[in-house]
């Protein structure tokens, strides 16, 4: 199965959009969102094409595809909006020897980890830096944002195929690619 792996788009229905039109090209069979999907936060800037609405309309296409983690600008109302389940704070992902703790980052991230069998896989958002560390104990992903990238950091997403995570553009451009 192929997965497309993305988080912190903050309301933006340009990024939204240009998301799914990724999710098409790439042939993902799902879709995992890290959360912070419609609300920008106060620290936040408006994102391009802010439109919280636009973006759930945007996102209903894939309705049957996604699933998502609760972010930490993530609120009752947009489980109300949203027409897939996003309250949950992790996951568990089956990657087939291994397994995948997925969640947004703000309660468990790379510098304080839930408990994992070693060899696991981390993977969050939140902090909106694309980043792959191999730890002792784990590995730790994260896609950045496409819509609020910090530290010049990528506009991009994530895709777990098999044995492989790719981070790719939002274009598709591949810029990192790894055995997991």
């Amino acid at each position: 199965m192929k997965w497309m792996i993305a988080s912190d788009l903050h309301g933006s229905a340009y990024w939204c959009e240009k998301l799914v039109e990724a999710f098409r090209r790439e042939g993902a069979d799902r879709l995992i969102l890290l959360g912070d999907l419609l609300y920008h936060g106060p620290r936040n800037p408006l994102p391009e094409g802010h439109n919280p609405q636009k973006c759930v309309e945007v996102l209903d296409v894939l309705r049957d595809k996604t699933v998502a983690v609760r972010g930490n600008c993530d609120a009752a109302i947009d489980q109300v909006l949203l027409p897939f389940p996003i309250m949950a704070d992790y996951l568990l992902l089956d990657l087939g020897e291994k397994l995948a703790f997925v969640t947004h980052g703000d309660q468990w991230g790379e510098g304080h980890p839930p408990a994992m069998a070693k060899g696991g896989v981390l993977i969050t958002g939140h902090t909106h830096v694309a980043a792959c560390t191999k730890h002792n104990n784990f590995l730790y992903l994260n896609p950045g944002s496409p819509a609020l990238p910090k530290d010049e950091g990528h506009r991009g997403y994530l895709l777990l195929d098999g044995a492989r995570a790719v981070f790719c553009e939002m274009d598709g451009t591949v810029y990192r690619e790894i055995t997991l």
